[in-house]
């Protein structure tokens, strides 16, 4: 029987287990440029099979949190080379997560403090990280534009040209964030997608962005370090959709082909519960459409898995479990999953933004 603890190999990436370290937002990139203290704290987790990079801006319109990292200047790749290079020589891998926020922003994060951009002028009823004195609070999101058709070429380019800057950078591959309420997901929904041009209405239309930017970033670096997340039905960010099913089922019938290394899929509501009662979703008959379609790219599950959840997931066809909070208190999660804990907890008011304590001097067995 698969254990999380064999390893896999998922495109080019050869993993030493199956235990995944989830992306993970700590605000601690000043002027959104990696840290030795960050190199630290990813190397601390290591023996993670893999590692997933904390959501990582493509471009400043992408920022949608103070003192998170970006991927598109000097100073930014300089500083994530340090982190790759350090989980590497622990025996790591570690990939990037690519973010664009889209509408969940604020004025003051944009370039020329102008207003975030969305597939439609829609608030997001949800809030945004902003640092004052060294103190991050949470702020409502800044109402959005709308974007011109003419401009989403240039943001799909975008994400090619992030995709290329990591693996100048020493990343293994990349993640395209397309879950959790941002930008691709954002064109994805109905509830925040009321165009009316080739970018919104139907399904076809509404999941054109997701797979223009996915073919961009698979044309600049290659499928097999190529993955991408998804979260069908979270309510995260204020997102919702008429018909998750069938759009999803979609989405996956079209990424089949494209060979990607793995697909991450976010089950439940993000951090929270596993089954939502006002939005039953099948993830087995998603996983079988995406094979029917000739995916046989690594299939990954999160949200809230236990030991227990995990092995019973990996007997049931998953190769891959993200574990997300645990990861946070427990720098040597695989270590303690394979002993059955014990478990450090997370101090929540350290989540945020901060320095050391609580990020890297939790213990370890």
């Amino acid at each position: 029987m698969t254990t999380l603890f064999d390893p896999v190999t998922c495109g080019a990436l050869a993993l030493n287990n199956r235990v995944v370290m989830a992306p993970l937002t700590r605000n601690r990139a000043p002027d959104a440029i990696p840290t030795p203290l960050m190199a630290t704290y990813y190397t601390q987790r290591a023996t993670a099979g893999l590692i997933i990079s904390e959501a990582t801006a493509i471009t400043q319109q992408g920022q949608g949190y103070a003192d998170v990292p970006g991927l598109y200047g000097t100073e930014q790749l300089d500083g994530w080379k340090k982190v790759t290079h350090a989980v590497h020589q622990a025996g790591g891998k570690i990939v990037v997560q690519l973010w664009h926020v889209g509408r969940v922003s604020h004025t003051s994060l944009q370039p020329n403090f102008e207003a975030p951009v969305a597939p439609s002028a829609i608030r997001a009823n949800t809030k945004t990280v902003l640092i004052k004195d060294g103190v991050a609070g949470f702020v409502d999101t800044s109402t959005p534009r709308a974007l011109t058709l003419e401009e989403i070429p240039g943001i799909v380019r975008d994400y090619a040209h992030a995709a290329r800057h990591a693996i100048d950078a020493g990343f293994d591959g990349v993640e395209i964030h397309a879950a959790n309420g941002y930008l691709i997901d954002q064109f994805l929904k109905t509830g925040s997608n009321q165009r009316t041009d080739d970018y919104g209405g139907s399904i076809t239309n509404r999941a054109r962005f997701l797979l223009e930017v996915t073919r961009a970033v698979v044309d600049a670096i290659g499928a097999d370090r190529t993955g991408i997340r998804l979260s069908p039905v979270t309510p995260a960010n204020d997102v919702t959709d008429a018909h998750p099913q069938a759009l999803f089922e979609h989405v996956v019938r079209h990424l089949g082909p494209m060979k990607l290394a793995y697909l991450h899929v976010i089950e439940g509501a993000t951090g929270g519960e596993r089954v939502l009662a006002d939005r039953p979703f099948d993830y087995a008959a998603l996983k079988a459409a995406y094979n029917k379609a000739g995916g046989h790219g690594a299939w990954m599950v999160n949200n809230g898995y236990t030991l227990e959840l995990a092995q019973h997931a990996l007997a049931e066809g998953a190769d891959l479990v993200a574990f997300g909070r645990p990861f946070i208190a427990n720098p040597d999660l695989v270590d303690r999953l394979r002993v059955g804990g014990p478990f450090n907890t997370v101090e929540r008011a350290t989540l945020y933004g901060g320095g050391e304590h609580g990020y890297t001097d939790y213990p370890t067995l």
